[in-house]
């Protein structure tokens, strides 16, 4: 007969031990009187900057240059030192009931009990298979965090040659990645009419790394075996294909929420970003639930996430001290070239969004952005904004061009041009 499960009933469940989920547990368990747990899958927790060894980390939160491993363990030692308590290779398998969660640990089942939830699971790329790219199933196909896994973690090798699909920020630090493991890209292809990542990583980075973008292009086929011998590439103007010649391929970018166990609880879900529809507080659809960084809007930086661990941190102490709640919301809407935004529930009398910034996706480039919120048929507010909104990298609005909508309202639309 099996045991019954060991029943744990902190006041905060925080469940992702990246840098929001780190942030949000070092202010929480400063100021709450209980527990705060950190539910963390791999053996160390510090999320995806654990495994990037190179610097670009923490300049945003502490104004510091540092390497991810270093930002990493910052985060967990100000974490534990505050008092919460860490919990590694604790994976949440689901729901016991609608208010405990199931997490396998290597000591056993346990169930957690919490008063309030913090997801910040984050996201993840897709990978091939979900990409639909035919061709031959070879060895040396991966994903940005199964690279790095293998570089800086397990400190494996990979091979000589390489393409990156994609040419966002991630891209190029999958292509420092492959430089450290001594694999040279030999390009970087994207759809887009330009390389995605800011004009500062990608015009000295392919001086550096002595490879090229290959824009207005994608990634049709992949041929070898065992082992990739190449890729084929199409032109999205003429169809014209050729064939670069590599033996890895790095699928980058593309990004999901890791929405699962939210999903699986009910909550309301954005068809567009994968992630769940939360509000200025970071509250999802149900009570108690929070969801806070890269799940409610992949991808933003590490550093960015960290900073709204803190400030959803500030809203989960007010749900605790049982302060007055905003009376109502309004919907969030969005136009092209705009695919998505979060939050995407705004309160007129609530909190603002972490960092005063609604956090947007973009489809296409738009050099000199001009943004229009409407509700209800009238005009409420526009503005031209000073940097471009591109695809594969976090467009930001102020939210202080919501500042005139009607509680009382429709939605809002939001549109770029």
């Amino acid at each position: 007969m099996s045991e019954s499960p060991t029943v744990l009933t902190p006041t905060v469940a925080v469940i992702g031990g990246g840098p929001a989920g780190l942030s949000a547990a070092k202010r929480l368990a400063r100021a709450v009187d209980g527990e705060v747990l950190v539910l963390e899958r791999e053996r160390e927790a510090g999320g995806i900057p654990r495994h990037a060894d190179h610097r670009g980390y923490g300049i945003r939160d502490r104004r510091r240059f540092m390497s991810g491993p270093a930002y990493a363990k910052a985060l967990v030692a100000e974490a534990e030192r505050a008092g919460a308590r860490i919990v590694t290779r604790a994976m949440v398998t689901g729901w016991a009931d609608e208010r405990t969660l199931a997490v396998t640990t290597p000591h056993g089942l346990v169930h957690v009990r919490p008063d309030v939830f913090c997801f910040a699971t984050g996201a993840r790329e897709r990978p091939r298979a979900a990409r639909l790219i035919p061709g031959t199933r070879p060895a040396g196909v991966l994903t940005t965090g199964q690279l790095q896994n293998l570089v800086h973690v397990n400190h494996e090798k990979v091979g000589t040659r390489a393409v990156v699909v994609g040419a966002e920020l991630v891209s190029w630090s999958a292509v420092m990645t492959l430089a450290e493991a001594g694999c040279r890209t030999e390009a970087l292809v994207t759809e887009q009419p330009k390389g995605e990542s800011y004009w500062l990583f990608r015009e000295p980075g392919k001086l550096w790394f002595r490879t090229r973008v290959v824009t207005g292009s994608r990634v049709v086929a992949i041929h070898g075996r065992p082992r990739v011998t190449g890729v084929e590439v199409e032109d999205v103007g003429t169809g014209k294909r050729r064939v670069i010649a590599c033996d890895t391929v790095v699928f980058t970018g593309d990004w999901i929420a890791d929405h699962e166990l939210l999903r699986m609880a009910g909550v309301e879900m954005d068809g567009a970003s994968t992630g769940p529809v939360v509000d200025t507080a970071m509250r999802t659809s149900r009570d108690g639930v929070f969801a806070v960084g890269n799940v409610n809007h992949p991808v933003e930086t590490a550093d960015v996430v960290a900073l709204e661990g803190e400030a959803v941190a500030e809203r989960i102490l007010e749900h605790l001290r049982g302060e007055r709640q905003p009376a109502g919301t309004v919907r969030l809407t969005v136009a092209g070239p705009l695919r998505w935004v979060t939050p995407a529930r705004y309160a007129p009398d609530g909190p603002p969004p972490a960092r005063g910034r609604l956090v947007a996706w973009v489809d296409r480039f738009v050099a000199w952005p001009v943004v229009t919120v409407e509700q209800d048929g009238r005009e409420v507010a526009r503005r031209r904004l000073w940097w471009p909104a591109a695809p594969g990298r976090a467009f930001r609005i102020p939210s202080t061009l919501l500042r005139d909508v009607d509680a009382t309202g429709g939605d809002v639309r939001i549109s770029v041009g």
